[in-house]
Formats: structure tokens, sequence, C-alpha cells
């Protein structure tokens, strides 16, 4: 069985008419998987309550509390504001994104259950820095999971994969220090936010940037997974991948200019499962609703 974490309350963080991470992102995916043919074999959670568990002392081991203080006070102000032109904060914003970061811890609790689970939740993360959230990002959700999971006895190393089409600037941002975290991104270059570069290796050779030009099919993904990623995952031997999991790779997505196919993640999905004894997927972006959900499915599928 599969766990899909979501709520409801993440189509709450409202996001401006036209915004294209907007909260029917999540209906796509939830409608398409409650269609699936095996889609009996999921198991549907709630994010744990923030009455239950209060992930802010989890965040502000990574977040400047300065930034945290803007977050909610954007989120109090009648109508709410923007961290910039891309990254609205509407008034229910602050609680939706701290629900977000209960839900991806959830997901390594799941894992540290020998149960594979999907976080079906927003704001997405892999932009938000220490000091400012941007991209559609507010907090840092992956990079915040991989801390938390270094916390429990059984893990003490966690890598990170993110394939969303964008660089994940902030996940790097919030992961470099620590050599008990590894992270590879495959992203466009030239794209947002123009960071990634290859040479950028992280302080202990822990991160891998593998830039991919624009237009590229999946066998540029394929030789780039063959010839670095899987290497350096059996290298670094974590005890937990979390998948940073973004859509916007597909063809067709609006917001880049790759070729993938949704069942290209299935592709990708049969060649990280041995890279580790527990994993988790968690939404990053992807733009086209269709697309969307049949990638999520395609995913899945291969877990189910």
């Amino acid at each position: 069985m599969v766990a899909i974490i979501y709520s409801d309350r993440f189509l709450d963080h409202l996001t401006g008419l036209g915004h294209p991470e907007c909260p029917q992102r999540l209906t796509a995916i939830v409608d398409a998987l409650r269609a699936a043919p095996w889609g009996d074999r999921l198991t549907w959670h709630f994010p744990t309550p923030l009455t239950e568990r209060d992930p802010l002392p989890w965040i502000a081991q990574l977040h400047d509390p300065q930034y945290l203080e803007l977050l909610q006070h954007l989120a109090q102000r009648p109508g709410g504001g923007a961290l910039d032109l891309d990254t609205p904060v509407s008034p229910q914003s602050y609680d939706v994104a701290l629900l977000a970061v209960n839900a991806w811890l959830d997901g390594v609790d799941f894992a540290l259950r020998d149960q594979p689970a999907f976080v079906v939740a927003r704001p997405p993360g892999h932009h938000a820095t220490a000091r400012m959230g941007m991209g559609f990002c507010l907090l840092s959700n992956g990079a915040i999971a991989a801390h938390y999971a270094l916390s429990q006895p059984e893990i003490n190393r966690v890598a990170i994969l993110d394939w969303d089409v964008h660089h994940g600037n902030g996940t790097q941002d919030l992961i470099e220090n620590n050599e008990a975290i590894c992270y590879c991104s495959l992203h466009q270059s030239p794209a947002y936010p123009g960071t990634g570069h290859a040479s950028d290796r992280g302080n202990y050779d822990n991160v891998l940037n593998i830039p991919v030009p624009p237009n590229s099919l999946f066998p540029t993904y394929q030789a780039a997974f063959t010839e670095q990623v899987i290497p350096f995952f059996r290298q670094f031997r974590p005890d937990l991948l979390i998948i940073s999991a973004g859509y916007d790779a597909l063809h067709a997505d609006p917001l880049a200019s790759m070729c993938l196919q949704p069942t290209d993640f299935a592709k990708l999905t049969q060649q990280i499962r041995p890279l580790a004894p527990r994993l988790f997927f968690g939404l990053e972006g992807g733009y086209d609703l269709p697309a969307l959900g049949a990638a999520v499915v395609a995913t899945l599928g291969v877990l189910v």
C-alpha cells in the first residue's frame, strides 16, 4: 500500500486568478489517483494537525526568524501580501505552509514504517532559502524533512533527489553545510532561478547539479541517471531518499521547455527504488493539470 498525505486545507493557500501554482493542481492529482485502476490500493491520510505537532521547532532550525515573522505578518494583513511578484501570501498561507511541513514530516514517518508515501501538498518549497521565500515557495519542505529525519535513530544519511525542472536553490542552500545530507538536482538550464551550475558541488561534495538543455527528451535524463545520479547515490548510501517531485519537465507544462511524458516518470521511479531502503515523494512544481495528474499516477503505479 502507498500512503497519500493530503488535506483540502492545502487549497486555502490562494495565489490569485491566473497564477499557475493554483489549488486546482491538487484536485487534479486527487481526481487522477482516485480514478486510477489501482486506486483502492492507496491509503489516504490527513497530515498531522498543528495542534498535535508543532513544526516550528524544525522550521526555525533552518529559516531565519525575521523571515518567519515577515511571512506571518503578510498573512495577517487584510488581503494578505506578497514576497515577490510570483509568490503571494494569502490570509491562510502561513498556517497552510506550516501544515504542508507537517505533511512532509509525516512522509518521513511513513517511510520509517516501510510504507512509501506521496505528499500531495502545497505551497511547494524547494526555492525557499533560509531568509526568503520565492518562486511560489514559502518554506523549504524537503530540507526541513531531511533534518527531521536525521533526528530519528534509524536514519544517519538522507538523500534528496529533485527532478523538478527548476533548480532547488533553497534546498541546496539549507543542506549543503550538512555532510549527512546529499542533494541531486536535474534542471533546465538556462531557466529560473539561474542557479545550479554543475561546478557547484556543496561544501562536502554532497551536491550534484545536472543542468539539462531546453527541449531535452527522456534519453537525456536516462543518460544522466545512468552516468551520474545512480553512482552519486550509491556512493552516499542513504538510509532515506526524499524525492522533490516536480512535474514541470513535462512537454505539456507551460513554464518550461522540456519534453518528458508522464510515463517517463514511471521509468525514473523504477530506477531510484533500489537506491535507499526507505523513500517518499513530495510535490513541488507541475502546472499543466491533466499532465500533472497523469505523471503522478505513472509515478505511483510503480510503487503500487
